[in-house]
């Protein structure tokens, strides 16, 4: 029995639609008058149905199928309860967020779906045993498995804090970091890093510097949560171990850029330019990202990143925009899961042009809010490239779905 890949990947793209259209009803509500939905409960549907519903889903989905192109005894039954357990959670705190925010179902549910990660988490690192060694993969999955794992204790100190109704403010917003930070920079990255690594079919003989990569990112994750909290008043030597590690991360990423294209270069010109454009997109999105975070420790432009909402908002969509959900499209349709066609194309390309304009506005109005400029009309822009990413990503969600007409023999 094999994984139904390309059905659980179409469901996966309606998700991302969904999510885009959570975005474009936000943006409207802070340009325009929208009395009808409050937008904190918007937000928190936003957010977690992008992670469950959209990242997850989608991260298991193609790991499911990686691992059943490596082995003939995979256990496909159990991976389908999962994700559709996966799904009825996230579709759960979609629709409870939006009705009640943080309430009883929408906890309800949010709880039941870091109980399902810990289920194909267990699962999952059962049947790597099943692959060999020697593949760069095995261990970057494992790690994103265990990351998974590790983030969920911050959703549930948050719950012993509001159960207890002994919430110190800052122990909150360090518990909300610490989530995302694993969910973030662990278990998103570590999966798709994995894939990528898969997709490649990379092993650890084919150069040293490959197993050194993987080891100096896992080891710098831990610490790089403190980048997340420099807010805090921090010790002098946490805050030295934090600027080592984001030193590490981007010297590790450099070198291993350095030594994929020397080896690996001419593999992707197979490829469609649209789909080499995505990659080298995510790569340079990347690349920028960690290179910010390296910033991020001169106090200076600490004090910007945290001190002003659209920096935030940038940095989280250059992550879950740029290299994720972009990784995620390039995976997908490079190896053929759904076949690209020439309106997917156009889709993917309007997506990935509304993704740069995003950042680019959000940016001007980080830096023009930390001056106290005011920017005329950025709320109306943002609304109309939220739009623009919705227009892209339906248009990739439905000529995906859409069956295509047998055309007649010439």
């Amino acid at each position: 029995m094999q994984l139904k890949t390309k059905f659980w990947l179409k469901i996966s793209l309606l998700n991302l639609c969904i999510v885009a259209t959570l975005g474009v009803l936000m943006r409207y509500k802070i340009g325009f008058e929208f009395p009808f939905f409050d937008q904190k409960h918007l937000q928190h549907s936003h957010s977690h149905f992008a992670f469950s519903g959209w990242i997850s889903h989608t991260l298991m989905t193609l790991m499911v199928y990686y691992l059943q192109t490596k082995t003939l005894n995979l256990q496909i039954i159990k991976y389908n309860k999962i994700i559709i357990t996966n799904l009825i959670c996230a579709y759960g705190m979609l629709i409870c967020f939006i009705i009640q925010g943080y309430g009883f179902f929408s906890i309800t549910f949010s709880t039941a779906s870091v109980l399902v990660s810990y289920v194909f988490c267990y699962q999952y690192f059962k049947d790597l045993k099943l692959i060999e060694d020697d593949l760069l993969v095995k261990n970057w999955l494992k790690a994103a498995l265990f990351f998974n794992i590790l983030s969920s204790l911050g959703t549930f100190y948050l719950a012993y804090m509001m159960a207890s109704k002994n919430v110190v403010q800052d122990l909150y917003l360090s518990s909300i970091y610490f989530y995302l930070h694993f969910q973030y920079n662990g278990w998103f990255f570590f999966a798709s890093m994995g894939l990528f690594l898969g997709f490649l079919n990379l092993r650890k003989s084919e150069h040293p510097f490959y197993e050194t990569f993987f080891k100096l990112f896992v080891f710098a994750c831990i610490p790089a949560y403190l980048l997340s909290i420099l807010w805090l008043d921090l010790p002098f030597w946490l805050y030295v171990i934090t600027i080592i590690a984001a030193i590490i991360q981007v010297f590790a990423w450099f070198k291993f850029l350095l030594v994929l294209l020397k080896s690996k270069i001419n593999s992707l010109e197979q490829y469609s330019p649209l789909l080499r454009y995505i990659l080298v997109f995510v790569g340079f999105a990347l690349s920028v990202k960690l290179i910010l975070q390296l910033g991020s420790t001169v106090p200076i432009i600490s004090q910007l990143a945290f001190g002003f909402r659209p920096i935030v908002i940038a940095y989280l969509h250059l992550v879950l925009l740029a290299i994720i959900s972009l990784f995620l499209l390039f995976y997908i349709y490079s190896n053929h899961l759904i076949i690209l066609n020439k309106n997917i194309k156009y889709g993917i390309l309007l997506f990935s042009t509304a993704v740069i304009l995003n950042e680019i506005v959000l940016a001007i109005q980080g830096l023009a809010a930390f001056s106290y400029i005011p920017i005329p009309y950025v709320n109306e822009i943002l609304f109309g490239i939220a739009i623009v990413l919705l227009i892209g990503i339906g248009c990739v969600a439905y000529f995906s779905i859409k069956k295509a007409k047998n055309k007649p023999l010439l």
